[in-house]
């Protein structure tokens, strides 16, 4: 990397490649003003390079003292958002996971369309004034397994989730021996697909859950014949 990250602070980094987009998130730091712009930022530029870009997101650390500290529910909001955001890219969306991820690092991994974790990896749901912190990482991880013993053990105890069973549940993808190998992994399994059609197909998979097959149908075959339609004209999906 070309810039270094001081004290922690969530930024944008460019690689070498300047269609690779860096987002680096510290658990260790609350929900701020400052990180809701970081995750914008790298948001804005993703959108700003024409179906180009994939987005690495860093994440580490978990809270070390009371949590949630002084926050306000208009802050918890613009953050929510902003992870919304970063999910719904027209951008692959690729997590490195080291450590132990907490708070906010557990906000930004979840949002990912990719999980790549190190040897040494754990998922912790931050837990203050007797009870884990009720934040939409509770409803990401519901929705990967609500049944499984381990996300009912993080959701209710605050129990941290080890790499084995991350991996069982399918919340970490592909497990990596560094950080450096996780960023080799990275970029090869985002480097094929990006842009619009993109954020089609993983809207078409998170709608499948909900969505009856007739009311599926209309949507899928609109997708169809976009791609027959490029095929024919010789654009790249």
């Amino acid at each position: 990397m070309n810039k270094s990250v001081k004290g922690g602070s969530p930024e944008r980094v460019a690689l070498s490649d300047p269609d690779v987009l860096v987002l680096r998130i510290d658990g260790r730091r609350p929900i701020s003003a400052e990180v809701v712009a970081a995750v914008n930022g790298v948001c804005d530029a993703a959108e700003d390079r024409a179906d180009r870009a994939r987005v690495i997101v860093e994440v580490s650390g978990a809270p070390e003292g009371p949590w949630p500290g002084e926050l306000t529910v208009a802050l918890v909001s613009k953050w929510e958002r902003a992870l919304r955001r970063l999910e719904r890219l027209p951008a692959a969306t690729i997590a490195i996971g080291v450590d132990d991820c907490g708070g906010i690092a557990l906000d930004a991994l979840l949002a990912t369309d990719y999980r790549v974790g190190t040897g040494s990896l754990r998922l912790v749901v931050p837990v203050g004034s007797g009870a884990t912190w009720p934040g939409m990482a509770l409803f990401r991880l519901a929705q990967r397994g609500s049944n499984a013993p381990a996300i009912r053990r993080a959701v209710l105890f605050g129990t941290p989730i080890e790499l084995a069973d991350a991996l069982e549940v399918q919340l970490i993808d592909e497990v990596a021996a560094d950080a450096v190998t996780a960023h080799a992994v990275a970029g090869e399994r985002g480097g094929g697909v990006s842009g619009t059609e993109l954020a089609i197909r993983r809207q078409l998979v998170e709608d499948a859950a909900t969505t009856s097959f007739d009311e599926a149908l209309g949507v899928h075959l609109a997708a169809c014949d976009r791609a027959l339609r490029q095929a024919a004209a010789g654009v790249p999906s």
